[in-house]
């Protein structure tokens, strides 16, 4: 039997032109705006612990590296996930 998890109701202001796609989304998938809500918040959650992971990685590969251009590929590639470009 599944284990349902606690659901905490949280209100959250969307700017409208969101709110729009949302519904849009909703819409077009046949289900809730909510559940929409949920999928995207969910999905931006796993994007970021997706991006920190490929960080460390990319830290730990620059602090073994010897390989002066490697060196310098991976300042730029962790710059850039830092920064912006």
């Amino acid at each position: 039997m599944a284990v349902t998890e606690k659901s905490v109701r949280q209100s959250v202001t969307l700017p409208a032109r969101v709110a729009r796609r949302v519904k849009s989304l909703a819409k077009t998938s046949s289900t809730s705006a909510n559940r929409i809500i949920v999928e995207l918040i969910e999905s931006g959650i796993e994007a970021r612990q997706q991006e920190k992971k490929r960080f460390i990685e990319l830290a730990d590969r620059l602090a073994r590296s010897r390989d002066p251009n490697e060196q310098a590929r991976l300042k730029e590639e962790l710059a850039v996930m830092t920064f912006g470009e």
